[in-house]
């Protein structure tokens, strides 16, 4: 991204899409306007646009990163009930949400994140009616997803069993299991909701309705639970029907909301046309976020066959517990950046898709920095949070530099993927993820964990190589973007949804 991208006064702030409807026509960007007005000098340029671009992102960020929280939360609460209910509850429930249940998670969240690209390069374009086809179109594909995810879950007690699980802890995982296959269709449906209704910039109706679920899902678990004696089926089945509040509650928003009536027109037989080039797009997706995901799980998997595991695990969990929540400021900010390049890109502003990517990445990076700081200030009595042990404390003490070595780079990365989402990079960056994080980082960490003998901090320093590696591959793939490509590309994936029956992507 040069700067004279910023400082050029020619014409590229005029608008870049015609199309044939009235209710599309050229978008307007006080943003883009700010960075093409020549009466401005380059400083006050750069300062009116921070301004507008910042508020424009906090106002996304902020209640994306209360949702994602408030989602968690309610995981989080049903593992603390049934961790009353005895030990051999905790770790069956436990194991059923880390083990199984994140995986269904990351696949239908990376297959959802499809809609991000589309209806937000859609809304930019004002190509309202095309947003609730592709809010139908990923439901269609992601329900199908969830008939194979649905096996996995009856059979999770023979594969718990496979993996060495103990025949106690598999059979009460198993049940606990059970009861979370309604949630995986609950998945299909809110994840296409979510991010329809966040392409429109409409993200504080989910995080009220999130907030609201919370309250009636503590409630309800304590009813199944103490009052009823339903044990660890009745937890998982309360956890299933609060996602279906959720969605039920965001779908009927849709319907009686007036920001919605362009964007939702009813349910139509187009959301069954191109699927195959909507597949494609979404499998991509999955792949590169479930990578991702998956990438630090494996620590714990691989530190489980270290000397004194069980202090190395006790430390590792209270580091990925810190490092989750921090992460989830990250993932507001990779929705925001979706969502602001894809707008911009749609509507046919290079200037202020490129500026949107500088000013999300720096605004991300500067808090995770300081989040950083504080970790390594409170090194030696943050682990007192979940545990009253010393020699537990001395391990997080001594890991924490790479926490929030960590959590710098989740400043960074996580909003570069968003902003791969929103150009449609989905397929490069899974390359990319393969290759940094499974041909680099972990072969990188195994040797340095227990060839040199590093243990957990030669397994996750080798990891964290890998990050820095993909980090570095998409900063310099997005910094050197070019941005008019970028609209054109934009621009001709839009002619083709004029023809409602032609494929929807490029081949």
């Amino acid at each position: 991204m040069d700067s004279n991208e910023y400082n050029s006064e020619n014409d590229l702030n005029q608008p870049m899409l015609e199309t044939k409807h009235s209710e599309t026509e050229p978008v307007s960007s006080e943003l883009e306007e700010t960075l093409s007005d020549p009466s401005l000098s380059n400083f006050q340029r750069l300062r009116k646009a921070t301004w507008i671009e910042l508020n424009t992102l906090f106002r996304l960020a902020a209640p994306a990163v209360v949702v994602y929280l408030l989602n968690n939360l309610v995981s989080m609460s049903t593992q603390i009930f049934c961790g009353h209910l005895g030990n051999l509850e905790l770790a069956a429930a436990s194991l059923g949400n880390t083990g199984i249940q994140v995986f269904a998670y990351g696949l239908m969240l990376g297959m959802g994140s499809a809609v991000e690209t589309l209806c937000g390069q859609a809304y930019g374009a004002h190509k309202y009616d095309m947003l609730g086809v592709y809010l139908q179109r990923s439901t269609i594909l992601l329900t199908a997803t969830g008939i194979p995810l649905m096996i996995i879950y009856i059979f999770s007690k023979q594969i718990l069993l496979a993996l060495g699980e103990s025949s106690a802890i598999a059979s009460s995982a198993a049940i606990f299991v059970y009861g979370l296959i309604p949630q995986i269709f609950a998945y299909a449906v809110n994840f296409p909701i979510q991010k329809f209704l966040q392409s429109q910039s409409i993200i504080f109706p989910s995080a009220y309705i999130s907030a609201a679920t919370l309250v009636l899902h503590l409630l309800l678990s304590w009813l199944a639970i103490f009052k009823l004696g339903w044990g660890l089926l009745g937890a998982s089945l309360v956890l299933s029907f609060s996602w279906w509040i959720v969605v039920a509650a965001q779908f009927v928003y849709i319907l009686l909301s007036e920001r919605c009536k362009k964007t939702w027109t009813g349910f139509t037989l187009q959301a069954f046309s191109g699927l195959w080039e909507f597949l494609k797009l979404s499998t991509a997706s999955a792949i590169m976020l479930c990578l991702e995901t998956w990438y630090y799980q494996i620590i714990v998997l691989i530190a489980g066959l270290l000397k004194n595991a069980e202090i190395v695990l006790d430390a590792l969990s209270i580091c990925m517990t810190i490092s989750g929540w921090v992460f989830m400021i990250a993932v507001g900010f990779n929705a925001a950046a979706s969502v602001r390049v894809s707008n911009e890109l749609g509507a046919g502003h290079p200037k202020s898709s490129a500026f949107s990517v500088l000013i999300v990445t720096s605004s991300s990076s500067i808090i995770a920095i300081i989040l950083a700081i504080v970790v390594l200030a409170l090194r030696h009595v943050i682990s007192y949070a979940f545990t009253s042990g010393t020699t537990v404390a001395d391990a997080v003490s001594e890991l924490c530099p790479y926490l929030a070595f960590s959590i710098v780079l989740n400043g960074i990365q996580p909003v570069l993927s968003g902003v791969a989402v929103g150009c449609g990079w989905q397929a490069f960056v899974a390359y990319v993820n393969v290759g940094c994080y499974y041909f680099v980082g972990l072969p990188l960490g195994c040797l340095l964990g227990f060839k040199f003998d590093f243990g957990a901090k030669g397994i996750w320093g080798g990891m964290i190589g890998g990050t820095v590696l993909q980090t570095l591959i998409l900063l310099y793939v997005t910094f050197r973007t070019d941005w008019k490509k970028e609209v054109e590309k934009a621009r001709n994936r839009l002619e083709k949804w004029d023809d409602k029956t032609a494929p929807l992507l490029e081949g």
